[in-house]
């Protein structure tokens, strides 16, 4: 039986939300959150994958992929705004209980729902997602740390360029195993986008607003240690945004969590699709692991 992937929107806070949904509804719900500088487009081979054991929704963040991207003018691109238009698509859908599935942006957008409604949360499957200064990159750190301490022209330049093709490139092709693997849509589509008039100043917006994000990370610890939900971590070991020492941290706080190393950069799933599928299942599906190990 297959099970297509559905293409659909929802009204949330009078913004148009895109979301993708595939599974059976009566499945243990997956809820995907995309990182920069992509969509929902990043789990198109996932979801698929996946949909014979689990209900699947992976939302466009306001101003990424097909949700709708008003100008910095019309709302505010922080990074507490984003979780609460993906936490409104969760109760417009009515999802009372779901697997957070994060990478690079999706921490701190699933980070905040999680501590926020701990109880809807049944684990974490954890892709090159920080919540720890150890897996704090220096490459990010170049970028980021003078356009926090001022911004202006000059600090927002190494920011612009973070989002231009070259960057968009490098976030998609950096420690992969095998760049010829690696589908160019993925760069070709998520520049387009970046390239509409004016999405890159709110792009910047939220590169800066991303250090409300650091100073979570106690709170994010403490929420982990508190409640211990179930966790697969799956990490590009080649990243050089979110290095390997932030993978480990979790294990600190989320000892039971099993952690799985990925010959890959900051994207994973071109390359390893199968294995982080079977991953997926082994932990969140063990009565049907024997059976679809065998497919």
């Amino acid at each position: 039986m297959t099970h297509p992937t559905l293409h659909r929107f929802a009204t949330v806070k009078g913004r148009k939300v895109f979301y993708r949904e595939a599974g059976d509804p009566a499945s243990p719900t997956i809820l995907l959150l995309h990182g920069l500088p992509t969509s929902s487009q990043m789990f198109r081979d996932l979801m698929p994958a996946l949909a014979d054991r689990f209900h699947l929704i992976a939302p466009d963040y306001i101003g990424f992929g097909s949700s709708d991207a008003p100008s910095r003018d019309a709302f505010a691109y922080t990074f507490d705004n984003l979780a609460a238009h993906v936490g409104g698509l969760v109760d417009a859908l009515g999802l009372t209980s779901y697997i957070l599935y994060m990478q690079d942006y999706g921490g701190p957008v699933g980070f905040r729902l999680f501590t926020e409604r701990p109880e809807r949360v049944k684990g974490f499957i954890i892709q090159n997602a920080n919540a720890y200064m150890e897996g704090v990159g220096d490459a990010p750190k170049k970028v980021l740390l003078p356009l926090w301490e001022m911004r202006n022209a000059e600090t927002e330049k190494a920011a612009r360029d973070f989002l231009s093709i070259e960057g968009t490139k490098f976030h998609w092709l950096v420690g992969a195993k095998n760049p010829e693997a690696i589908n160019p849509d993925n760069w070709i589509l998520d520049q387009a986008l970046l390239d509409r008039p004016g999405t890159q100043d709110y792009q910047v917006d939220l590169l800066e607003n991303y250090k409300t994000n650091i100073a979570l990370y106690p709170a994010w610890q403490a929420a982990f240690r508190k409640h211990q939900p179930k966790t697969l971590i799956v990490w590009g070991k080649h990243d050089p945004f979110f290095i390997p020492p932030g993978a480990r941290a979790y294990l600190n706080d989320l000892p039971d969590a099993k952690l799985v190393w990925l010959d890959s950069g900051h994207f994973v799933l071109d390359e390893n699709l199968a294995q982080v599928a079977c991953e997926i299942r082994a932990r969140f599906a063990p009565v049907h692991s024997a059976t679809n190990a065998a497919v």
